[in-house]
């Protein structure tokens, strides 16, 4: 029964992570599209608030669950996969810690673009463009991640 429990934690947790992932990428692109620093602040805002409370928690969680689960299950985490999973999870927060820092400072670079009644400054674009290039391999890297809990190949 703890492993049932712990299986299934640790499955809700990557489904966040994976879902708001994806769902705060689409909401971010889409707002962006718009040029418009209203929409942009607002979307950004509630971006920065769902990777706060729902991201962050399940990055927390995740490791966590994880390493309860392999001694649970009796998996070692020298296996090669869990080993490459903690390796890819590790290159996943490389790119989603300044993500983070990049999606607070586009939020106040909007609201003050807004406020003043200005265009976007070059600095939110150039933020922007690094912050949608960041997104690519971690998100990649957490489907992989998902792969390599679900196959559990051996090398």
């Amino acid at each position: 029964m703890m492993y049932e429990l712990l299986l299934f934690l640790h499955v809700i947790g990557a489904c966040v992570l994976l879902g708001t992932g994806a769902g705060i990428a689409f909401f971010m692109v889409i707002s962006n599209r718009s040029g418009d620093a209203t929409l942009i602040a607002h979307t950004a805002g509630i971006v920065v608030l769902a990777d706060i409370v729902f991201t962050a928690t399940a990055a927390i969680l995740q490791p966590i669950t994880g390493w309860f689960l392999t001694r649970e299950a009796g998996w070692s985490v020298f296996e090669e996969w869990v080993l490459l999973s903690l390796t890819l999870y590790v290159f996943v927060g490389v790119f989603w810690l300044p993500v983070v820092w990049i999606q607070i400072r586009m939020r106040n670079l909007a609201i003050t673009a807004r406020d003043r009644h200005e265009p976007l400054p070059p600095s939110y674009h150039r933020l922007y463009r690094v912050w949608f290039v960041c997104g690519f391999p971690a998100f990649f890297s957490v489907l992989a991640i998902v792969w390599l809990m679900l196959t559990k190949p051996t090398f």
